[in-house]
């Protein structure tokens, strides 16, 4: 039964490529965990369907598919460009208007109406992921920046613009993400993905608004701003997931830094207990060809024996030619690295948090424990008894040589878990008596398969279990 089940969790964007009913079906037979829907493209009634027809997916296989869906941020772009195409060419001066106008090689339109009050001369301004780079030489401080042409090349309509030196004024949510966040609150989906978070402050905001609305969606911070890496302690503090969004982040950084702040980013997850995704180009090259590089081969790879809860795809699957071939390559990294048996090198002191929680330090040092003790005593499983997930994901950021499952009567917190590194989950809405429901549990995985006569099973719950409160005991059983 466990053949084909792999503790990394494989994030999939869904677009016109794998939109339909029958492409999704197979996409999550192959291994998709989570799908992205990215409200940046497509209408609501567009999102809406891939919605449904995962959720119908789900019913149908008895799966537990999770969706993430994506906030656009505040994304600047330049405007239209003359014949979808100008030369801008090194060296030469350039006007950068607020004023909506047709952009040309000598003027220049941008979609970002404080940006001359924002930008200070010497700052950068990258078009199209830092293809084309501009210096500012001066600004009016109300509707036009002169700058130079440091790298030239050829500009078309509606591409990115990034301000890596530039303190933009801009809020974490525009009108259109308010939109798009009614839309996807009003659709129950389990996790958010916030762009271009630079503070701790954002996150806030957009709980609250989550709160407001009496939904419990979870909050994954997408860290593509240096702003974001200034605060990253606090930011993490306050969000559900991390993601780690290495397009845009590796335009605004010096590109040699990502690797390294990748790293660090999974470390303090794995610290905090939350799960962290790893992003962008993972299989670039699939998006045409029908097996990947053997250089991103080895980025999923160590993206995986980095600690990563899940790889995420983006246009390999969205708009790529082969959506479920992708998913299959995937599939195989992570079996193949997950069966050298690498991941388990990480040091359950090191990964200790140095602020304890106090408000939930015994069901913390239960996690702790419970992780501890499996290692030692080679136990098969982790049984997690939760009604929000909050222990399974703690014991996850340890992650513990043995399998983990996780048993829950909330409908929404089984299919969150599909983004946790090593969770398998249940619903299991029968808790009597904790010998009774511990028994049962044990039974349970025992006809499936998942353990055997003689193995050992530490579970974690909180007693008595009608309060459904924090962990608060750990016991080890045999099956």
């Amino acid at each position: 039964m466990n053949s084909n089940y792999t503790k990394t969790k494989i994030v999939a964007t869904i677009g016109p490529a794998s939109a339909s009913y029958e492409v999704l079906k197979e996409m999550i037979l192959a291994g998709v965990n989570v799908c992205r829907i990215n409200c940046s493209h497509g209408t609501h009634a567009d999102l809406k369907n891939i919605i449904g027809n995962v959720r119908r997916i789900n019913k149908e296989l008895d799966s537990s598919v999770g969706i993430l869906a994506d906030l656009q941020g505040p994304k600047l772009r330049v405007g239209e460009v003359q014949d979808n195409g100008v030369m801008l060419v090194e060296g030469n001066e350039l006007v950068i208007t607020t004023k909506k106008a047709i952009s040309t090689a000598e003027r220049v339109y941008i979609t970002y109406d404080l940006f001359p009050q924002d930008v200070r001369p010497g700052e950068n301004v990258l078009l199209d992921d830092g293809k084309l780079v501009l210096k500012v030489l001066a600004t009016n401080g109300s509707d036009e920046v002169r700058a130079r042409v440091v790298s030239g090349g050829i500009l078309s309509s509606r591409k990115g613009v990034n301000l890596p030196n530039t303190k933009v004024s801009l809020p974490c949510l525009t009108e259109k993400d308010r939109e798009d966040l009614d839309f996807v609150l009003e659709n129950d989906v389990e996790w958010i993905g916030l762009s271009f978070v630079r503070s701790a402050s954002d996150i806030i905001e957009l709980r609250h608004l989550v709160q407001k609305a009496r939904k419990h969606s979870g909050i994954v911070a997408k860290i593509e701003k240096p702003e974001a890496l200034k605060d990253i302690d606090d930011i993490i503090k306050e969000t559900d997931a991390l993601m780690v969004a290495r397009g845009d982040l590796g335009v605004e950084l010096p590109m040699e830094q990502v690797p390294t702040v990748q790293k660090m980013l999974v470390k303090k997850c794995m610290q905090a207990g939350i799960p962290v995704i790893i992003a962008t180009q993972m299989m670039e090259s699939m998006i045409v060809n029908i097996s990947p590089t053997r250089a991103e081969v080895n980025d999923a790879a160590n993206s995986i024996l980095d600690g990563a809860d899940a790889v995420m795809l983006s246009g390999e699957t969205s708009t790529g030619k082969h959506p479920v071939k992708v998913i299959q390559a995937v599939k195989k990294i992570i079996q193949h690295v997950e069966n050298q048996k690498l991941l388990y090198n990480f040091d359950i002191e090191f990964l200790e948090k140095e602020d304890i929680n106090r408000e939930r330090y015994v069901s913390d040092h239960i996690c702790r424990t419970g992780c501890r003790v499996s290692n030692e005593a080679g136990a098969r499983a982790i049984v997690a008894m939760t009604g929000s997930g909050y222990s399974a994901m703690k014991v996850a950021g340890y992650r513990p040589k043995a399998d983990i499952y996780a048993f829950t009567a909330n409908r929404f917190i089984l299919n969150a878990m599909s983004l946790v590194w090593g969770v398998r989950a249940f619903y299991y809405d029968k808790f009597v008596s904790t010998d009774h429901t511990i028994a049962d549990i044990r039974y349970i995985l025992r006809k499936h398969g998942y353990v055997n006569d003689g193995d050992l099973i530490v579970n974690i719950a909180s007693i008595p279990m009608e309060s459904k409160g924090m962990s608060n005991m750990l016991k080890i059983s045999v099956v």
